[in-house]
């Protein structure tokens, strides 16, 4: 008989997954992926089925990494929420798998992952491509994963400036006076990314809301909202006038209505700049076209479930 699988919470998902060890972890299967060695990284893409009804997706995003022998798959849903909705826009369930035995293993807390796995990659993104003295941040949008970004740019990196802007202002002002440090809200997102070094882009806009002609030239721009064929974020100018960079090439090509509407080019995968066959053009322009990948949820879940062994270890060892 199998043993019932684990079930791991929210919060126990946000104490185990630590950006000095997911990072690491991250940027090695990122190398992995853009190897394109089928034997070591199995991922297909995204399948996404369309909840007209509810103006939301479901998605799932199995894979298999084979030399850490990790299986997972991740359910995540989002939505189109009206501006006063107080439902959740996202949300999403990983299952890791044990790869022998084909038993799930744990259930964990998918939400959580995905907002710091996004803002960890979109962190990787910006220590190779970001200008060599990046001194202010803005962040477009005020949700969940704004804050995420805003907690793994700062613990990384030291800014001197940091801005927000979002579509409804309250919402920029709860965020900006939740955190612990000084944020500045601005009233369009011209005002905040004029003279910025990073601009992140976590909206759910579906039409662009990020104009070329404001952004500073050699600044990086991490863009993470956007995640369907003709939904954008960002312009055509600064589309086709950036270098662009992605984690997956056949990702981008179905799902980023930022490249396919702009009909822009990628230059490289991020993990071709980790693995050193493409060069990091950081004293130009730089897109980093976020989507999201199984890869990068499947070994958050397994860094998740040895903390979680680890932890079941002491408290035993511990017990009389």
């Amino acid at each position: 008989m199998s043993e019932l699988p684990v079930l791991i919470s929210r919060d126990e998902v946000m104490r185990f997954l630590q950006n000095e060890d997911l990072i690491p972890r991250l940027e090695a299967v990122l190398g992995k992926f853009s190897e394109r060695n089928n034997a070591e990284v199995i991922q297909p893409l995204r399948t996404t089925i369309p909840l007209q009804k509810y103006n939301g997706f479901l998605g799932i995003m199995p894979a298999y990494v084979a030399h850490e022998d990790i299986l997972a798959t991740k359910m995540v849903s989002f939505y189109q929420r009206d501006k006063d909705s107080v439902l959740p826009a996202h949300q999403a369930t990983v299952l890791l798998f044990d790869p022998e035995r084909g038993n799930v293993r744990a259930v964990m807390d998918g939400t959580v992952i995905t907002e710091k796995r996004t803002a960890a990659v979109s962190a990787i993104s910006a220590k190779l491509l970001m200008p060599a003295r990046a001194e202010v941040l803005c962040i477009l949008g005020s949700g969940p994963q704004a804050v995420s970004h805003y907690e793994v740019f700062t613990e990384m990196f030291s800014f001197r400036e940091i801005r927000v802007w979002s579509r409804r202002r309250e919402r920029a002002e709860q965020f900006a006076s939740a955190l612990q440090g000084p944020v500045t809200v601005c009233s369009s997102v011209k005002d905040a990314v004029e003279g910025a070094d990073v601009i992140i882009t976590v909206t759910m806009a579906t039409e662009p809301v990020l104009l070329g002609e404001w952004v500073k030239p050699g600044a990086h721009v991490a863009a993470v909202g956007a995640c369907r064929p003709d939904w954008r974020e960002l312009d055509d100018a600064l589309m086709r006038e950036a270098v662009v960079y992605v984690d997956s090439r056949e990702g981008a090509a179905a799902e980023s209505g930022d490249i396919i509407l702009s009909g822009a080019s990628v230059f490289a995968e991020l993990g071709e700049v980790i693995n050193g066959t493409k060069p990091a053009e950081r004293e130009k322009t730089t897109v980093f076209k976020s989507l999201g990948m199984g890869i990068q949820d499947a070994v958050s879940a397994k860094l998740v479930f040895d903390q979680w062994k680890s932890q079941q270890l002491r408290a035993n060892t511990k017990a009389p």
